[in-house]
């Protein structure tokens, strides 16, 4: 049997030298394209049927009558920033409902006054 003479080995520039030509520019990978402009986090967030029902109507309402298509995350995100730009104080409220009559009465609801 005759043995291999071992090849001498790459130098270390070689072992990271791009294999592949880089991709056009412009060109993007598989995926959604990015959407956000600022650092987020993923949560979870238990909410109730009736309330994903009204999203889903909501999302739907709005895709039939302009053509967007608007998900769940961003009907949320969008309620939270109205919310968080209404200059309401919400940080006397003690529970969930607390919070929602607040937010009512600045949006003139219930008869109270804003």
């Amino acid at each position: 049997m005759s043995r291999r003479k071992a090849l001498p080995p790459k130098p270390p520039a070689d072992i990271f030298a791009p294999t592949r030509p880089n991709p056009p520019v412009g060109k993007r990978g598989p995926g959604r394209p990015p959407m956000h402009d600022e650092a987020w986090t993923k949560v979870t967030v238990v909410l109730f049927n009736r309330q994903i029902v009204f999203l889903d109507r909501l999302a739907s309402n709005i895709r039939a009558q302009t053509g967007a298509a608007i998900s769940r995350a961003q009907l949320i995100r969008a309620l939270v920033d109205a919310a968080g730009d209404a200059d309401i104080d919400l940080t006397a409220a003690r529970s969930e409902q607390d919070l929602k009559a607040t937010i009512l009465a600045r949006l003139g609801r219930f008869g109270l006054d804003a």
